[in-house]
Order: C-alpha cells, then structure tokens, then sequence
C-alpha cells in the first residue's frame, strides 16, 4: 500500500531522480517552456512553482535554497532577477501544463510546460 506516499519514482534512484528533476526545472526556467513526458511534467511542476516563490520573496536565505534546488546558477538568477518580480502580484499557479501527442516511439504520453505570462 502506498498510503500517503507522494512523488513519482520514474524509473530511477534517489539521486539521478533530483538530478532529473533539477535540471528539468532549470531548462524549464531558462528557456521557459519544455517538452517531456506528463509524469515528469507534473513533478518537476512542484518544484519550478516552489523555486518562483523563493524568487518572489528574494531573501539571501531564499536564494541559498533555490541554489541547492537547481544546478545552474544562472536559473537561480533569473529567478530572483526577472521571475520574482514578474510574478511579484500572482498568488501561485505559474506553470501551464498541456498534453500533447504520445511519442512516436513508446507512445509515452507527452506534455508541453511552460511558464504562464503575466
């Protein structure tokens, strides 16, 4: 039973599992929109929504946790730079997720997320 367990495993450990998703969330920041699988969409959602709202509130403390979330470090600054600010009046709700066609190869059901306008 899985009562009350959260988060998906995706086929890997622990460690390449943060890995994948920080980097997710990195791409996903820098170039604001990625294409992956609906699994990966709706984890690395948790985080990217997470990290923006660090950005908004920009204490040096904040800027230390998002650097341990994400592996670039030019993500942590346009977080706190241009995405805080940006989304400085939005209670939340930054990334749009919609599903695309399944992949062509193992039908994988795939998803377009990018970060919504404001």
């Amino acid at each position: 039973m899985r009562h009350r367990v959260a988060g998906r495993k995706l086929g890997r450990r622990s460690g390449p599992r943060r890995a994948l998703l920080g980097n997710l969330a990195s791409e996903l920041i820098m170039r604001e929109r990625v294409t992956t699988t609906e699994a990966k969409a709706r984890e690395v959602r948790g985080l990217a929504e997470k990290v923006i709202t660090k950005g908004k509130r920009g204490s040096l403390h904040d800027r230390r946790i998002a650097t341990a979330m994400l592996p670039d470090k030019h993500a942590v600054k346009k977080v706190f730079d241009d995405l805080g600010p940006r989304y400085a009046s939005r209670e939340g709700g930054y990334t749009r997720m919609l599903k695309l066609l399944p992949r062509k190869g193992d039908a994988a059901s795939m998803a377009l997320l990018e970060l919504v306008e404001e």
